[in-house]
């Protein structure tokens, strides 16, 4: 999933992103917001994490912003511990939840898990089977025959996606909007390459591949077996 990271402090903004990406998520970051509004209307992000104290446009006017231009991405506010009224009114401008610094990242991944769910996507079990394919969404444990396969993160993100569109024809374009960050090269082949990564570690000999190609459309995950 893509995350719009609003910070203006860079070191706060570098660290957070990296734990953010360890977490298998796509991360884009503004540093004002300006910035914000501008990535937020060009983008399709699954959430955004929107720092209140903010150059150019404060983070209200950003969250305001999004609201008016129709977009209902999940917003979590990040704020100052005495900043009360700053909180209740980026509240009352559309943020779903809010995080008071200094915070703790765990509690920060929690909230951004719990708005996601609430957002545009339908709850997510722990627990997906498709087939032999096992996924678990809490801890990004994939097991194939109860054999567990080590993915690394951008690959388990890919197949969480594919996951969520189960049984959807998903095109390479939706795929990078929504697993790789606004450095992505829309003219590479970087989408084919992870999907080959993933067939290598998921197909099993005299078996058909788990995700399908569908030419001119884009990729597939089979739907033989879901249960949560």
């Amino acid at each position: 999933m893509r995350i719009l990271l609003i910070e203006d402090d860079p070191g706060a903004a570098q660290v957070l992103a990296k734990g953010l990406r360890e977490q298998a998520y796509a991360v884009d970051v503004a540093s004002d917001g300006g910035a914000a509004i501008f990535m937020a209307a060009t983008n399709d992000y699954d959430g955004m994490i929107l720092d209140l104290m903010l150059p150019v446009v404060d983070g209200v006017t950003v969250c305001r912003r999004v609201r008016e231009s129709g977009s209902a991405v999940p917003i979590l506010m990040l704020t100052a511990r005495d900043a009360v009224e700053s909180r209740v009114n980026g509240l009352d401008a559309g943020a779903d939840d809010y995080l008071v610094k200094p915070y703790d990242v765990r509690e920060l991944m929690a909230r951004l898990r719990a708005i996601i769910r609430r957002g545009h996507y339908p709850v997510m079990p722990e627990r997906l089977v498709f087939g032999p394919l096992t996924i678990e969404t809490r801890s990004h444990r994939v097991l194939v025959d109860g054999r567990e396969v080590l993915l690394r993160a951008k690959e388990y993100a890919l197949l969480e996606y594919l996951a969520r569109r189960a049984g959807d024809v998903v095109s390479r374009g939706d795929i990078a909007e929504h697993v790789w960050d606004d450095h992505f090269d829309p003219l590479s082949n970087v989408v084919d390459v992870y999907v080959q990564r993933l067939r290598r570690k998921l197909d099993q000999p005299g078996r058909d591949s788990l995700i399908r190609t569908r030419r001119g459309e884009g990729y597939q995950l089979s739907v033989t077996s879901l249960r949560p």
